[in-house]
């Protein structure tokens, strides 16, 4: 796959986003790191990896006035949540999509187009995720959110690739497991029980869970492993901040 464009996500879900607030600015993608707002580092970084045209989804309006300035780059007007703004982006923009999110303070254009290059051809949709110990050996400090599986603990690193209409389907999925976030029991029931019970016993693989989350939602989905430990590192909180500066500032 040669031509892609990109949807970077950087809605709001309301009130006062505590790394903002920590860096003393009214949006997460304002903040500024090695001299350059995230939302300027990341728009570089997916423009430097090939994408034809970048949609930033958002309702800010200093989002949106920073973007006035930006080639390939415009706003789309962001939902109530990110799976509903994933769905509208890729209605208006179309497939190949690649999603990432604002916060991907790091984020660089090899983990791109090596995340591209290495989805499977036969895949409908495919999600970049980096093993435990390549996470560690990047940033020790860090501390991320790891899914256990039989052949070892992983982290999301937010690049997901939309590569072709079917992958809505997925996105539907993900809606509507959004829309039970709290009625746990239900997405459960989506699920079925055969897989939540391997889950839990530590008997599924990572290829074999995302096999068979592809298989309820109706696409094939399918996962690559990052070598970048640093693609898992996005900004969550306070101390993500510090860590990411820590990191450019000794580059």
């Amino acid at each position: 796959m040669s031509a892609f464009q990109a949807l970077v996500l950087a809605g709001s879900r309301g009130g006062v986003d505590p790394v903002a607030d920590y860096a003393g600015v009214r949006h997460k993608g304002l903040i500024v790191l090695g001299g350059e707002t995230l939302l300027t580092r990341v728009l570089r970084a997916v423009d430097q990896a090939g994408a034809s045209w970048v949609g930033v989804s958002t309702s800010d309006p200093e989002i949106i006035a920073a973007l006035t300035s930006m080639a390939k780059a415009g706003p789309l007007p962001a939902a109530g949540g990110p799976s509903q703004s994933v769905h509208d982006g890729a209605s208006i923009m179309g497939t190949p999509l690649l999603v990432t999110t604002v916060d991907h303070a790091l984020l660089q254009p090899e983990w791109i187009t090596e995340f591209i290059a290495k989805a499977p051809a036969d895949c409908d949709i495919a999600v970049l995720m980096a093993p435990e110990a390549v996470v560690r050996a990047a940033a020790p400090e860090t501390k991320r959110t790891y899914w256990r599986f039989r052949d070892g603990g992983y982290s999301g690193c937010n690049l997901f690739l939309l590569k072709n209409e079917r992958a809505l389907n997925a996105v539907a999925f993900w809606r509507k497991a959004e829309s039970l976030r709290k009625q746990p029991w239900r997405i459960a029931a989506m699920l079925g029980p055969v897989m939540l019970v391997r889950y839990a016993l530590g008997l599924m693989t990572l290829d074999e869970t995302l096999e068979r989350l592809g298989r309820a939602a109706g696409v094939k989905a399918a996962v690559v492993r990052s070598c970048y430990g640093l693609a898992a590192v996005d900004v969550d909180k306070p101390a993500d901040l510090d860590l990411v500066r820590s990191l450019v500032e000794a580059a």
